[in-house]
């Protein structure tokens, strides 16, 4: 029986050279401003994607999405927050009215507070849990609802490393990333019938703003780079091609997975 991998825009079959490329797609990427967000929006963009940038900071969401302009393909800023259903509700009305379909969406909305868990607050618990795991869940769903319709979607949800490690500090930040790993395998299973994929990528320490506090201690930074195998951190860049292969047409038969980005980290 021959099987090919197809175009999801017309269904036609997908020659091997275009198997990675996005043109005529459409990603929203949560979070998707700065840090690992915005790298994900400029590299989706880059291969041919039409990129919707959904933040909480809709000035830095405007400077994005014209980068992306200027690369040549479509651009959308939206003021989101992935706590709010009713933002999401407009997030996905806006970017079906902009560009007709949602075919990749990047859940990269996240923070992190670290204190002793001793120290944690609820305020603080919650805090995180509601953006790092009820969020991203709460954009899944938002944009499931699309992609089930047009039997076709890919959804990438940002983990982390400690998704599969506990780091001291962090009791919060470790118990949604392990969430979010599981919650992507059940989403997996769910809706691989209506030919959505949903993976997530496990960066470790990159150097992103969100990281600055770590770097800025220099036996902190001494410690990454001596417990990574490849003797650094990461930078963005770095994530781009994953993201890339888990996005496109290419990776229809990977779901579920958790593909850690981390520099050998957690092969210690």
């Amino acid at each position: 029986m021959n099987q090919h991998i197809t175009d999801p825009i017309n269904g036609q079959a997908l020659q091997r050279s275009k198997l990675f490329r996005l043109d005529g797609q459409t990603a929203v990427i949560t979070g998707g401003a700065q840090g690992l967000g915005k790298t994900a929006a400029l590299f989706l963009a880059e291969f041919g994607a039409n990129v919707v940038i959904a933040d909480r900071n809709e000035e830095q969401a405007q400077a994005t999405a014209e980068e992306i302009r200027a690369l040549g393909t479509g651009a959308l800023a939206l003021a989101a927050d992935v706590t709010a259903k009713p933002d999401l509700e407009r997030m996905v009305a806006a970017t079906v009215g902009e560009f007709e379909r949602i075919d990749i969406l990047v859940n990269s909305a996240g923070i992190n507070i670290r204190e002793p868990a001793l120290e944690v607050t609820e305020e603080h618990w919650n805090s995180i849990i509601d953006v790092n795991l009820t969020g991203l869940f709460l954009a899944c769903q938002a944009v499931g609802s699309i992609m089930v319709r047009q039997g076709y979607g890919r959804i990438i949800n940002i983990a982390s490393h400690m998704a599969k490690i506990a780091w001291h500090l962090r009791a919060a930040y470790c118990a949604s990333k392990g969430g979010v790993a599981q919650l992507t395998k059940e989403l997996a299973i769910e809706w691989a019938e209506h030919g959505i994929t949903v993976n997530a990528i496990g960066p470790s320490f990159f150097l992103t703003p969100m990281n600055e506090p770590l770097f800025a201690d220099p036996e902190m930074s001494a410690f990454i780079s001596q417990n990574t195998p490849v003797g650094r951190p990461g930078i963005p860049e770095e994530l781009g091609s994953s993201l890339l292969f888990l996005a496109s047409p290419g990776s229809s038969f990977v779901t579920g997975h958790l593909l850690l980005v981390d520099g050998g980290y957690t092969s210690r």
